[in-house]
């Protein structure tokens, strides 16, 4: 299985979206300030992940994701707490 993540920067409050086929791995990856995108912004903190059968179908939403604002917005909010 393959995962599309939203993680939220603890010191920031900033999303952060990504793809993988282990989450674990991937945030403690991140945390550790491996990710050069992502290593001023630690601590982060997992919000919410989409499962896909394949490695293409997450790389295409996470794209999808990261180039259509009203698309982030709508998988921001999905996990998002509801007032």
């Amino acid at each position: 299985m393959f995962y599309v993540y939203l993680l939220k920067s603890l010191k920031d409050n900033n999303y952060y979206i990504g793809q993988t086929d282990n989450i674990k791995n991937r945030l403690d990856y991140h945390n550790d300030g491996k990710v050069k995108s992502t290593k001023n912004r630690i601590p982060f903190i997992l919000i919410g992940t989409e499962e896909y059968p394949t490695r293409n179908e997450s790389r295409w939403r996470e794209y999808t994701l990261k180039n259509n604002a009203n698309e982030r917005r709508k998988f921001i909010n999905k996990f998002s707490p509801k007032p």
